[in-house]
């Protein structure tokens, strides 16, 4: 039965696509999780000068309304 069992190739195509598969997927998480992490530090330096910029916005308005 040990070589029946072990001579049997019908299943092989399916089980090399299923690793095939598998092994996409695992590099798709992976760069899935190093993307998640380069753009959310890209976000933060975004957000933090946005905001720089935006308080510089409102300090020169208020120095022209004052001087007004």
């Amino acid at each position: 039965m040990l070589k029946k069992f072990l001579k049997e190739e019908r299943g092989q195509g399916a089980i090399e696509y299923i690793l095939l598969a598998g092994g996409i997927i695992v590099a798709a998480v992976v760069i899935f999780y190093v993307y998640k992490g380069i753009a959310s530090s890209a976000g933060t330096r975004m957000s933090g000068t946005v905001n720089f910029t935006a308080e510089e916005v409102n300090e020169s308005v208020s120095e022209e309304l004052a001087r007004l």
